[in-house]
């Protein structure tokens, strides 16, 4: 989770209810009904413990109390341990906890202990924000354009292609693209083609991966990514619908995921 900074954890709550009232209002439904449509499964009694973790650049303040928030707001109980790596992973076990929380500066996973599935965060998260996209309920096609094929937009555009979407990408590495168009279908975006979405899954670390040749005017683009790829001048310029916000979607798909 090295992208993260305590910045971005500030304010979770308000973030996250404005994403949601956006989420309800461009797809008519709520991100728990979403979650529940996608993996088909409803939040039970699960227990979840969430380890703080020292290696690498070491732990990001408020990470581990942004997740207590995320999963007590979801009506599950939670923990932090108060050990942190084998120590809190041991700790996290003792206390009975059946879905573990860990993240270091590569990987962020959920593990169910009961069933051993393990989810990453790029694969959820990929999924739930291509998923809000492809909702947009005042789409003109079912074209889609996926911004950014990394482990996240890739998910997000394996996700699409899979539900039948006519899935378009963009990134700057060759090889992700043709991997992409070999194993998924895709296709590439083209400026040329002067092609407009009206649903947009932006997946990419960079500011400004959204330019007005992509995007028609009433679009829904829904990113992850920090920073946001949509200028805000362009946001404001086609009257775009913008959901965005650091951690509480995606670790709320990564919890349904993992049940």
């Amino acid at each position: 989770m090295a992208l993260l900074t305590p910045e971005d954890l500030d304010s979770l709550s308000s973030k996250f209810e404005d994403s949601e009232s956006i989420i309800e209002r461009v797809t008519g439904s709520k991100l728990t009904d979403i979650c529940k449509d996608i993996y088909g499964k409803d939040l039970g009694s699960e227990k979840v413990g969430i380890i703080p973790i020292t290696a690498g650049n070491g732990i990001i303040s408020n990470f581990s109390s942004s997740l207590l928030f995320i999963i007590q707001r979801l009506g599950l109980e939670g923990f932090i341990t108060q050990h942190t790596d084998v120590a809190g992973y041991h700790e996290a076990i003792s206390e009975g906890a059946d879905i573990l929380l860990m993240a270091d500066d590569h990987l962020f996973i959920a593990h169910n202990l009961k069933d051993e599935k393990v989810v990453t965060n790029h694969e959820a998260t990929g999924t739930i924000y291509s998923e809000i996209a492809s909702r947009f309920k005042d789409a003109d096609s079912s074209e889609i354009l996926v911004i950014g094929l990394g482990r996240v937009g890739y998910a997000g555009a394996k996700h699409l292609a899979e539900k039948g979407f006519n899935v378009y990408a963009c990134d700057p590495n060759r090889s992700f693209l043709e991997k992409a168009a070999h194993e998924l279908g895709i296709k590439e975006y083209c400026k040329e083609d002067r092609k407009k979405f009206s649903m947009v899954f932006e997946a990419t670390p960079n500011a400004n991966t959204i330019n007005e040749g992509m995007i028609a005017e009433r679009c829904l683009v829904s990113t992850p990514g920090i920073p946001c790829g949509l200028p805000e001048e362009v946001g404001k310029k086609f009257r775009v619908d913008l959901v965005m916000e650091p951690l509480f979607i995606g670790v709320t798909s990564m919890i349904y995921a993992v049940i």
